[in-house]
């Protein structure tokens, strides 16, 4: 059985506040449609060691790992997850479903927040009944379903793709297929592990093909990731704790490659974050449970030597996580943001910085 980890200790004071990941950007310059092609994208390419940088496009990153290399995947699927009903009194309410508990509730968000309290209900048709049974904070609520359908059925049936607050449009049915990576495999998730879109079918083979490994791993995103740091110093800023998985068998072979010189390679934010839980002394062991790890400046990786990510948004807790990687040039990290930012987030763009070989 896999060994329950968790992140939970005490956190490092950060030198840098967090206004210092700070940075304007232009409301227009967020793309509200992905491209035709996943691999359509610019990729910018950071060397960690010395600030190198190269502009090349993510049709080219197949030819980026070495044979050998380990290529780490979040294969979380993202939930139809925003259901929209009715108060008592006929009004509209949101509520996005984060997980499910032992006791058949589901951890939620709702809205509007001020208006549903405990004991207050949400209907779904004629048949179907959302009752907020407790309040436990964070934005968070514990809630009951009753009725004809259950949580999951009431998804498959009209639950809407929660797209994140910078989509300013209604999501649609192509949303379904394209804000959802090619390799998800596990639902669970309320917002999509997005350095993940831009890989196709055609791209995973060519990468096996010359001799890459790829693993995957499981971290379901909560809605905290989208929750700006709001405190002076990232170290006090609440993390939502997510769940997360790594098989015995992924990670022995990523421990062998590791241990034989190997890097391995986190796509995104949140396979990095999986490793980084379950990291000891350069080595990785098989897990699964709840993580609030939170990687900010400064903070040495044990297991991740190459990071592919997108670019993030201002005062982010992923953004925060980016600029520790870039170790010695932290700021580049929210300089590729300022001035990389246009036409980046689902559109495309996205950046692969390595810490170079041993």
């Amino acid at each position: 059985m896999a060994s329950q980890l968790s992140s939970k200790k005490r956190r490092v004071p950060s030198r840098y506040s967090t206004s210092d990941f700070d940075y304007e950007y232009p409301r227009e310059a967020v793309a509200q449609r992905p491209l035709p092609e996943r691999t359509a994208s610019r990729l910018l390419v950071l060397q960690r060691d010395t600030g190198r940088i190269e502009h090349r496009s993510f049709v080219q990153f197949s030819t980026l790992p070495d044979p050998g290399d380990v290529l780490v995947l979040n294969e979380s699927r993202v939930m139809q997850a925003r259901l929209r009903g009715r108060r008592d009194n006929g009004r509209e309410a949101e509520i996005l479903l984060a997980h499910p508990e032992p006791d058949g509730t589901w951890l939620a968000m709702v809205h509007p927040g001020g208006k549903l309290k405990v004991g207050r209900k949400v209907m779904f048709g004629d048949d179907t009944v959302a009752e907020i049974v407790d309040v436990i904070g964070g934005g968070l609520r514990r809630i009951r379903f009753s009725g004809r359908l259950t949580a999951k059925e009431l998804m498959e049936q009209s639950g809407l793709v929660p797209l994140p607050p910078y989509i300013e449009r209604p999501p649609d049915q192509q949303d379904r297929e394209r804000y959802q990576t090619v390799f998800a495999q596990q639902n669970g998730s309320v917002a999509a592990p997005t350095a993940g879109l831009h890989f196709s079918d055609e791209t995973l083979s060519d990468l096996s093909s010359r001799g890459v490994t790829i693993e995957r791993v499981v971290l379901h995103v909560g809605p905290g990731t989208f929750k700006p740091v709001e405190t002076d110093n990232p170290s006090n800023h609440p993390m939502h704790a997510e769940w997360y998985s790594v098989l015995p068998e992924a990670a022995t072979r990523i421990r062998r490659a590791k241990d034989s010189g190997k890097r391995i390679w986190a796509v995104g934010t949140t396979s990095a974050r999986v490793l980084e839980t379950v990291a000891h002394h350069d080595s990785v062991s098989d897990a699964s449970g709840w993580t609030d790890l939170f990687i900010y400046p400064p903070y040495e990786f044990k297991m991740v030597d190459a990071l592919l990510t997108n670019f993030h948004l201002p005062r982010s807790t992923l953004l925060m996580l980016v600029a520790a990687f870039a170790g010695q040039f932290p700021s580049a990290a929210i300089d590729l943001a300022d001035a990389g930012c246009g036409l980046c987030r689902i559109r495309g763009d996205n950046a692969r910085i390595s810490r170079g070989r041993k």
